[in-house]
């Protein structure tokens, strides 16, 4: 651990897994104390994610304090290639990365962490990738002492927290008739709701593991998601994450039997569907599963208090058929001024892979209409 200090403010760099594991309180305060933390910066998923994929040596978090009380955090660790970098806790499989910054000290609390982190960075460039719009992050991007640039991120989807007959009205007239049409078969169906207990998480997650893989086979799955580590992670955060009020497992049943299973993630911010299995027979018992799950999400942040309904990333088509709010998430480079052209470097290869991908996604489509007409021309 190092330490420096300034004015009543105190700086540390966490390098030690056990440290990490012993901030869960304070850390939890925190949280409920930064107004725009999402799910994926409590302690329960990160700590968890580094269990099971975190590297030894590689720890690099730099907290705040006033006193004993912890009021900044920025979740890091050391990664070495392509270059040395300092990157989220989380990895690809986090949505959503912010510094967590106490509302009530924000102004003297941005700064120190601001420099804090600028120590810690001094061999490495810092890649904060998902920063959603508005993070605190961005402040401190502003009160960076060296260079910084910021690029776009993943697609986010969003929606406000209405009643899910409002959701309904936002949509086409003629969408809106079908989103009804499914839900009265949807309900015709008998098909019910069950919220894990804590207890029961492991056995959830198994099950929804199953469905999910199920759901996807021959469609590509996300392989991580078939991974032990993955269930490993997902078992364990989803439990702590259900006893601290931050998660839910919901299991939908019919005739007593598990057909499809969600887990959400929850901050005073949003509330998003982060993971679901479902049978593929729903289908053919005309059960619409995507439609199915927003009702409830929608349903139970209206509830709770939740402003915003997170379809998490992605830009899928079924979800702009409820005229969401597309929110672009950002990527930030900060670096020490000695290390100014490893950034800009760093910054062309990246802008340089998105151009490669945009282009091969434009190519994509022409490419099968030629594949097409090939296909025409063989067969005359």
């Amino acid at each position: 651990m190092t330490r420096g200090s300034a004015g009543a403010l105190t700086v540390t760099l966490c390098r030690d897994s056990r440290q990490f594991a012993a901030l869960e309180e304070s850390w939890n305060r925190l949280v409920r104390e930064c107004p725009t933390a999402t799910p994926f910066q409590s302690h329960a998923w990160l700590h968890s994610w580094w269990l099971s994929y975190g590297k030894d040596g590689r720890l690099r978090i730099v907290l705040v304090r006033r006193g004993e009380d912890l009021v900044g955090v920025a979740a890091l660790m050391l990664v070495h290639r392509p270059l040395p970098r300092l990157v989220p806790l989380g990895g690809p499989i986090t949505d959503y990365f912010d510094v967590l910054v106490s509302r009530e000290h924000a102004d003297q609390v941005v700064p120190v962490l601001a420099r804090g982190l600028h120590r810690a960075a001094r061999g490495a460039v810092v890649d904060l990738r998902e920063v959603r719009p508005g993070a605190a992050a961005e402040a401190v991007l502003e009160a960076w002492p060296g260079v910084s640039s910021r690029l776009t991120d993943s697609t986010c989807m969003e929606l406000p927290a209405l009643p899910f007959d409002q959701l309904v009205k936002r949509m086409p007239a003629s969408g809106a008739q079908r989103v009804r049409a499914k839900l009265r078969k949807t309900d015709a169906a008998g098909i019910e709701e069950h919220e894990v207990t804590e207890h029961e998480v492991p056995q959830a997650v198994r099950t929804l593991l199953r469905l999910h893989e199920k759901q996807w086979r021959g469609r590509g799955v996300t392989p991580e998601h078939l991974r032990p580590r993955f269930a490993e992670h997902l078992t364990r955060a989803t439990r702590r994450m259900v006893r601290a009020g931050e998660g839910r497992l919901t299991e939908f049943r019919l005739d007593g039997k598990v057909v499809a299973a969600n887990v959400t993630l929850m901050s005073a911010a949003l509330s998003g569907g982060y993971l679901y299995g479902a049978d593929p027979g729903l289908r053919e018992r005309k059960v619409d599963v995507a439609t199915l799950l927003l009702r409830h999400e929608a349903g139970r942040a209206l509830e709770e208090g939740r402003p915003v309904v997170s379809f998490l990333r992605g830009n899928e088509p079924y979800k702009n058929h409820w005229r969401p709010e597309t929110v672009v998430n950002q990527r930030l480079l900060l670096a020490t001024h000695a290390l100014a052209p490893l950034m800009r470097l760093h910054e062309s290869q990246v802008t340089g892979r998105e151009r490669a991908v945009g282009a091969l996604r434009e190519a994509l489509p022409a490419a099968r209409d030629w594949r097409a007409r090939l296909n025409e021309l063989r067969v005359r």
